[in-house]
């Protein structure tokens, strides 16, 4: 659901999609205090259960210890199984409120409520949960589905205009993988949606989610076509695990689409120009698009050599073949495997 002063409505809502005896609203700490009170008064003036667990803010928060703490402390409140969750806030609680439901208890259902523009329109969207270890991003974790997802868009007026230009790196990554069109009308707007135009913002939001939605209806579990959103997430995230998490999610995805186009077209899947097209679009969000310089290509190859979408020490990638398509082999896979040599080459050229 998308629209303006959706949380109001939270408890009504909860009520027809979610029911439950009690609800454990999960918050970093940023969101928590601008939102947490508010969302815990409206549950509990009409009359359910609610406690707020919270979370140190930021992605390194995102780990297996994080992810115990929540749950003892859930545990600690006697919450049951007839209990629910309700992760508020970015991409970062979704994955993780998302994962404590995912086991808690062998698993209880749980409410999206996203609160940023990426968490609107990726994170929250297709039931994937986890958390970041050692060895890489989102490596524990399970396939969730979320009751309900509640995307209020006037939460994004108190959204920071970085996090606003992180969250467009996903909305151009839909664009290129599946409508060509729709990255138009993304540039047409750039300037209003980094102004925060809540009518710009929903456009965005909308067309992201039917997106999204329609590619995970098609494939819940990642087994074929779903493959294709991980277009810039595979040189991305060794590229937001080796700098320490210092750059946004969205971010590194930026320089991981990049990256990847570039890659595309010396496996030659795609058109000619394919690269230039995707790096100014992202240059017009503002967003980053080279490889920081004390990361190593090295490094960051070893890090996709552990990424989950890898296959048998291959490093395999989602590339489009132009904008709005992406390659499928002739074989229906949706991913192709690049030697090492090459990968070294454009990360060599990313920089």
């Amino acid at each position: 659901m998308v629209g303006r002063g959706l949380l109001a409505g939270l408890p009504r809502l909860l009520g027809e999609r979610c029911p439950a005896h009690a609800y454990a609203v999960i918050a970093d700490s940023r969101v928590a205090e601008l939102y947490g009170a508010r969302v815990l008064a409206a549950l509990r003036d009409a009359g359910l259960r609610a406690l707020l667990f919270t979370f140190p803010a930021g992605e390194w928060n995102k780990t297996r210890e994080t992810w115990t703490d929540l749950t003892d402390a859930m545990l600690a409140a006697r919450l049951g199984r007839d209990g629910a969750v309700v992760a508020l806030g970015g991409g970062v609680t979704g994955d993780l409120a998302g994962f404590v439901a995912a086991t808690y208890l062998r698993g209880i259902p749980y409410v999206q409520a996203p609160t940023t523009l990426l968490a609107m329109i990726d994170a929250s969207i297709g039931g994937k949960t986890g958390v970041d270890v050692p060895a890489g991003k989102n490596l524990v974790g399970a396939f969730h589905q979320p009751r309900h997802v509640v995307a209020d868009i006037e939460t994004l007026a108190t959204l920071p205009r970085p996090h606003v230009a992180a969250g467009m790196a996903e909305a151009v990554k839909h664009a290129v993988i599946a409508d060509a069109a729709y990255l138009e009308a993304l540039l047409a707007d750039a300037a209003p949606i980094l102004a925060r135009d809540l009518d710009a913002l929903e456009r965005v939001v909308t067309r992201s989610v039917a997106i999204k939605e329609e590619v995970v209806a098609a494939d819940p579990l990642e087994g074929g076509r779903r493959q294709v959103l991980n277009f810039g997430h595979t040189i991305g995230h060794a590229v937001e695990a080796r700098s320490g998490y210092d750059l946004l999610h969205g971010e590194a995805v930026a320089i991981g689409m990049t990256a990847e186009a570039l890659l595309a077209e010396a496996a030659g899947v795609a058109e000619a120009g394919l690269a230039p097209r995707v790096r100014r679009a992202l240059e017009l969000f503002g967003l980053p698009v080279t490889i920081p310089e004390d990361l190593a290509a090295e490094d960051l190859l070893e890090a996709m050599r552990g990424d989950k979408k890898s296959r048998e020490a291959t490093v395999r990638f989602a590339l489009p073949s132009r904008i709005g398509a992406m390659h499928q082999r002739a074989d229906g896979a949706w991913t192709v495997d690049v030697d090492e040599d090459t990968i070294l080459q454009v990360l060599a050229s990313s920089r």
